[in-house]
């Protein structure tokens, strides 16, 4: 198994130093660049596993490059900050980062928090090509959602239901997760690449959508439903559907379930 690569952008060359030192000790490959203009050339060639992003670069805003990246990219990236102001930790979350830690900073708690971030990306790719691999449809209530077209439609409706991407995504991870609480940063991360989001009100905006084109009644919600303070709850059993068994339905321990 190769090692996993990491890039620092930091202009600071003693942290670049120490950490690379550092995280070779650990067996990983790291690269170090000082500005967002070095960045895009490592990205372009090299599979980089995580960044590491310090927030003030000489030449671009790390939440602006935090916030393009998730244009298209799902890299994790944890900032590293010398800013400890609530308000830049909820702006990186929000613009995409899977961590925000500042410095100083505790070399170990670091090293921790990029285990615990490519653990969990690692396995949230491979449930992903686990469904696209496995999975056609995901069915709930009257509705079936088609992973491989993207469309949703209902039974007794002859035409898709249009949904925007942004919508889909959302969709696609309140159903693959059945009766699992998720925050609204929760699903900004999963979501996240397809648009560029401001805020996680953004998440209400288009779960109001949603709900209009899913629920029999959208001012009381039977599929998902909100949870205050925290986010949304998919409250349906869903079945998934395997092309291999010639589109019989099968049910799945993940997916289909009776609320607990």
């Amino acid at each position: 198994m190769s090692a996993d690569h990491i890039l620092i952008v930091d202009d600071d060359p003693q942290i670049t130093d120490f950490l690379r030192r550092y995280l070779e000790k650990q067996h990983y490959m790291v690269s170090c660049v000082a500005t967002g203009a070095e960045m895009d050339e490592i990205l372009k060639q090299y599979a980089i596993d995580l960044c590491i992003l310090d927030i003030n670069l000489p030449d671009r805003d790390g939440f602006e490059i935090t916030r393009d990246l998730r244009v298209n990219s799902n890299l994790p990236i944890i900032v590293l900050s010398g800013r400890d102001d609530p308000f830049d930790r909820v702006i990186g979350l929000e613009f995409g980062a899977d961590d925000y830690m500042v410095k100083p900073f505790e070399a170990r708690e670091l090293l921790a928090r990029i285990k615990t971030v490519l653990r969990r990306c690692k396995v949230e790719a491979l449930a992903v090509k686990q469904i696209e691999t496995d999975t056609t449809l995901l069915q709930f209530g009257d509705w079936e959602l088609n992973l491989n077209d993207r469309t949703l439609r209902g039974i007794d409706i002859a035409d898709d239901t249009p949904l925007t991407t942004t919508e889909f995504e959302l969709l696609h991870a309140l159903v693959n997760r059945p009766h699992v609480v998720l925050s609204r940063n929760q699903l900004l991360d999963i979501a996240r690449g397809r648009e560029c989001y401001v805020g996680d009100r953004t998440v209400d905006v288009h779960i109001m959508r949603l709900r209009k084109k899913i629920e029999p009644d959208p001012s009381d919600p039977v599929y998902i439903k909100t949870i205050h303070g925290i986010g949304y709850c998919f409250i349906s059993n869903v079945t998934k559907c395997s092309p291999r068994q010639g589109g019989a339905v099968r049910s799945h321990p993940s997916l289909a379930y009776a609320a607990q």
